[in-house]
């Protein structure tokens, strides 16, 4: 079976992140993983774009950037037309949320780490 990519959104180098946390359980499950990150980093084999990329297989994107730092992001993330989009606590964005539903985009206001852990994912 073929594993879907993801693109962590809002990547971090910082351990206690729980963006870091994600990429690493992410891989951990052999999850293709991309990150966007303002700045360069990277996370065992994951290397931070600090550019939009104009990827065409994401499959999910998990977002672990503020509600007030997403609208500028919103055009980007629809052109991906990804599978789902999670929102992690404290990304939740009503607007954004359904925008995404407008363009037939899955939602989902939940903790990656959790559905890796659970099996959900």
């Amino acid at each position: 079976m073929k594993k879907e990519v993801t693109l962590v959104f809002g990547a971090s180098t910082k351990e206690d992140r729980y963006a870091y946390k994600a990429i690493k359980m992410l891989r951990s499950n052999q999850v293709p993983t991309k990150a966007f990150s303002l700045k360069e980093g990277q996370i065992e084999d994951v290397f931070f774009d600090t550019e939009l990329v104009p990827y065409k297989n994401i499959d999910t994107v998990t977002l672990y950037l503020n509600p007030l730092n997403q609208e500028e992001y919103y055009n980007y993330i629809l052109s991906l037309k990804p599978n789902r989009v999670i929102f992690n606590p404290g990304t939740e964005n009503t607007e954004f949320i359904e925008l995404l539903k407008d363009n037939g985009i899955k939602t989902e206001v939940a903790c990656t780490l959790v559905l890796l852990t659970t099996k959900q994912y």
